[in-house]
């Protein structure tokens, strides 16, 4: 009772302030003249003064990182001053015909009509993250990971996409993803680099910059934000690379799917560091749970316990019985989904964790290119507790070998 409550976990870096302020200051100044130009410097001098300003929270955040090389570019494109005045930038209104409302995109802003012109149809993949976090990757390989802090789920030549995960509850290992950034390279004449960044309790419908495009290129519109649900849930459409990226916030947390084609999954420059990514390799085998001893555990003992008596107990207890009762309610299907969500609400207590499992099945129905591959099964454990034989009992394989051999040596 002397010990305060835990703080609410939230960022400290203030990137995205910075990033609207710079983009309300400039938006609109490509259509000016040269004498605009100091102006122009002038926001982007506050735009670096503000990045200085957050660097020390920011480190190891994509968008921070993408800004301030972006900043060294537009000062070295534009001839400006490193020295010189920092005045806050004034808001500006978007001008009519803004590229907010541009016409549809060029062919090579399609990936459908232009990456694979001279092949054969592409062939789409699916990755997903939710829960505690449970991580399908996109050669359909299941895992239950830790990766607690920041981790690349997807980094090659035309996005970048990273996630933060955080304990769940005070000295427990169970995490789930409570911040996610994205960004989306400059393409030809497609799209201008994007930055998408949310965080609990903060789902945004628009980029960092405050568009809902890809900015001011001709093929602004093959790359869109849509709202399906307020605050719950948002789609991205990135055409130019035959892509769609689904983000909800379910609860206290987010969950993230992808659909993207093997061509764009597999474009990346320095393929030995590949490794590194979550979705094209998995989680690393020292970040990884054993899903079935752990569940097994969770069975016998009948409530979330991942480090013994000592942890917190979580706001509300299932047992095994209990929770899998709970997960039937909208996964019928006794797949790894439902056993997620049964090992969620085990570890977690938290019902939430149920709906997450529930959405990313139905984003995998959504966005998964292979009808017969939307369910995933163990392959290599018994059955699940419950259905195995009783303690002490030998298994049924080797009650049948000993009778072979008995048999055997009375036929001797």
């Amino acid at each position: 009772l002397c010990f305060p409550p835990p703080p609410t976990v939230t960022s400290p870096c203030k990137i995205l302030k910075c990033n609207s302020e710079f983009w309300a200051a400039t938006s609109g100044s490509h259509h000016l003249g040269t004498e605009e130009a100091p102006e122009f410097c002038t926001a982007l001098r506050a735009y670096a003064h503000c990045t200085r300003r957050t660097a020390r929270t920011c480190r190891g955040d994509l968008a921070y990182h993408s800004a301030v090389h972006g900043i060294d570019d537009l000062m070295v494109q534009h001839n400006c001053s490193k020295d010189g005045p920092t005045s806050q930038p004034r808001l500006r209104t978007l001008p009519p015909g803004d590229s907010q409302e541009r016409s549809d995109s060029p062919e090579i802003c399609h990936y459908e009509k232009s990456f694979h012109k001279h092949s054969a149809a592409p062939n789409y993949t699916h990755c997903g993250l939710f829960g505690d976090p449970h991580l399908r990757t996109f050669t359909d390989t299941f895992q239950t990971c830790k990766v607690q802090g920041a981790w690349p789920l997807i980094d090659n030549n035309y996005l970048n996409v990273q996630v933060t995960n955080t304990p769940v509850l005070p000295g427990s290992t169970a995490t789930a993803t409570s911040k996610l950034t994205i960004i989306f390279k400059s393409f030809q004449e497609c799209v201008d680099q994007k930055v998408y960044q949310a965080e609990m309790d903060e789902l945004p419908a628009a980029f960092a910059d405050g568009s809902k495009n890809g900015g001011d290129k001709h093929g602004a519109n093959s790359l869109k934000i849509t709202e399906k649900v307020s605050g719950q849930h948002i789609e991205i459409q990135a055409k130019y690379i035959g892509t769609t990226i689904v983000v909800r916030q379910v609860g206290r947390y987010l969950t993230f799917a992808v659909r993207m084609p093997e061509e764009v999954v597999n474009a990346v420059e320095d393929r030995d560091s590949q490794g590194l990514y979550l979705c094209l390799r998995g989680c690393p085998l020292n970040q990884q749970i054993d899903f079935q001893t752990i569940r097994s555990a969770q069975a016998t003992e009948g409530r979330a316990r991942r480090k013994g008596p000592s942890l917190p107990a979580p706001p509300e207890a299932f047992t095994y019985e209990t929770a899998m009762a709970k997960c039937r309610e909208k996964l019928p299907v006794e797949d790894l989904y439902f056993q997620s969500c049964v090992f969620d609400l085990l570890t977690t207590g938290d019902v939430n964790f149920m709906l997450a499992a529930y959405y990313a099945f139905e984003d995998v129905k959504m966005l998964h290119s292979n009808k017969d591959k939307l369910h995933l099964y163990e392959r290599t454990r018994d059955l699940a507790p419950g259905n195995t034989a009783p303690s002490g009992s030998p298994p049924t394989l080797w009650v049948a070998l000993l009778c072979l051999s008995q048999c055997w040596l009375c036929l001797l």
